[in-house]
């Protein structure tokens, strides 16, 4: 695994080589792979969270959208949260095919939710986006019955769900992209964030060639970049970076395409001083989150990365928190 720190301060860079070296998630040190390889979350941990399921979080007519919200029994005071967002090409999956990592990061002392949103074959592209800042509005509205800290919100998503929490992170105070799901009064914003294997500028060359030909991409925003460039650009993650947004790490498999590594977004955030970092599986594929090593090491990434933007926690070279 290889970690690419980019952050502005040289105390951060060392602690951003520590999240990789030293092994920081506790739940990779007890989780046994499944026979085959695939990731399972130990019985041990999930005896130690509470869970809400089916959490209606918005609503549009009669249409409403579920989040499952877990949460570490006994745990004192309010906590930061995390949005959970589950991939699927913006056309397929569901808040389940998240669920292992929401559970994981809660076992690190987070509320997470891992979220449902309206795909490609009921809504195209805002909706996406407008029902990822509802989640977030519906967790501050409601913060103090989840116990949640509201000043301190994340963010994490895989492949299209990689995408919209990048998109998340950059777009606050976007009115295009807020929507209607409710809880108007509260802010979409959030505090830190890391997207995995997503696309975060869809206006290069490379996603232009792809748009023509991916009927996913065309149906999930409307047409081919050539036909609707100023929605690629809305949907963009690159075109609304400023120097106001929070922290970003990027976590992608070895194999998957080297877009993923959000090269431009991450030189921007370095000309904005903005810390962000890069994590590269080694070995691993487009889909990561499912075999447990790669997943234990995806969350060696996050887990030190989310301690450090959202609890204000570092950590020694001992591994203890300081």
């Amino acid at each position: 695994m290889t970690t690419i720190p980019h952050l502005p301060i040289a105390r951060a860079v060392l602690l951003g080589l520590l999240c990789t070296a030293s092994g920081l998630s506790g739940v990779a040190d007890d989780n046994p792979p499944g026979a085959d390889g695939k990731t399972v979350i130990p019985k041990a941990t999930l005896e130690r969270l509470d869970e809400r399921l089916d959490v209606t979080f918005a609503k549009y007519g009669d249409r409403t959208l579920q989040m499952d919200l877990y949460r570490p029994k006994n745990a004192q005071g309010m906590l930061p949260a995390i949005v959970c967002i589950h991939g699927g090409g913006w056309g397929k999956g569901a808040k389940i095919h998240h669920r292992n990592v929401a559970q994981a990061l809660a076992a690190e002392g987070y509320v997470t939710a891992s979220i449902d949103y309206r795909l490609s074959g009921e809504a195209k592209f805002p909706a996406h986006i407008h029902d990822c800042k509802a989640a977030v509005r519906f967790l501050r509205a409601n913060a103090n019955e989840f116990g949640i800290d509201a000043d301190h919100i994340g963010a994490i998503g895989h492949s299209a769900g990689g995408h919209l929490a990048a998109l998340l992170a950059t777009s606050a105070g976007v009115a295009e992209l807020d929507g209607d799901g409710g809880n108007a009064e509260f802010s979409s914003a959030i505090q830190a964030v890391v997207p995995m294997g997503g696309q975060t500028d869809f206006m290069s060359q490379r996603n232009r060639e792809k748009s023509a030909s991916a009927a996913i991409w065309q149906q999930f925003l409307g047409g081919s970049q050539e036909e609707v460039p100023e929605t690629y650009r809305l949907a963009s993650p690159l075109a609304h970076l400023d120097k106001n947004d929070p922290p970003v790490w990027l976590i992608t498999g070895e194999k998957d395409d080297s877009s993923t590594r959000a090269d431009s977004l991450r030189q921007k955030m370095d000309d904005f001083g903005i810390e962000n970092g890069l994590t590269i599986i080694k070995d691993a594929p487009h889909p990561f989150t499912v075999k447990q090593v790669w997943f234990d090491q995806m969350m060696d990434a996050a887990v030190p990365f989310f301690d450090r933007t959202l609890k204000n926690q570092t950590a020694s070279t001992d591994g203890t928190e300081e």
